[in-house]
């Protein structure tokens, strides 16, 4: 497999790819309240609008807890859970990425998530879900488009880890290859 090169810190290229990165994470931000206005604004909570026959509604729920309604009632804690996140995935960034590009883009997909659904706790007391999967009665839990951005960007990240080399292994290649 070719040898893809890592970004140096501080150089040019990663504050590229970081302010790349940060517009992506910023635009998911913007689209994911602006959704959530809409769905307000044009639904009744507990309406729904079948777009798929048998598969896929836009149907106006909230969720005060996290993830199937998990901890329903804590979202001060909830809240304060994701700020911790959100500071420390930016604390240790670099280390997070270990210099690969598709890691600062997972990174902050995932946080554009966080702060979606983190700013819906702040100012709604509640999240807005609105995407409805499902198979005739068997459903998936309502979702918006912050839960989809915190999804692809695990999986984007949990792909890099399983198919890049980890920093120990690739330096101990490196020194058996001297």
């Amino acid at each position: 497999m070719a040898k893809h090169r890592k970004i140096e810190p501080r150089s040019r290229e990663e504050v590229r790819l970081l302010t790349l990165a940060s517009g992506i994470a910023f635009f998911l931000l913007i689209v994911d309240q602006i959704t959530k206005l809409m769905v307000e604004q044009r639904m009744r909570l507990g309406e729904s609008i079948e777009i798929v026959k048998g598969f896929f509604s836009l149907t106006f729920v909230t969720n005060k807890g996290a993830a199937w309604g998990m901890f329903h009632g804590y979202g001060i804690i909830l809240f304060v859970i994701g700020v911790a996140v959100m500071l420390s995935a930016i604390f240790f960034l670099r280390k997070l990425c270990d210099g690969y590009r598709e890691r600062y883009i997972a990174i902050l997909t995932v946080l554009s998530g966080v702060a979606g659904n983190s700013i819906d706790r702040i100012w709604r007391g509640e999240v807005v879900d609105f995407l409805d999967c499902y198979i005739k009665n068997h459903h998936w839990p309502a979702f918006n488009i912050a839960d989809c951005a915190i999804c692809v960007g695990i999986f984007i990240y949990m792909l890099s880890v399983l198919l890049r080399p980890a920093p120990e292994t690739e330096n101990k290649d490196n020194a058996n290859a001297v």
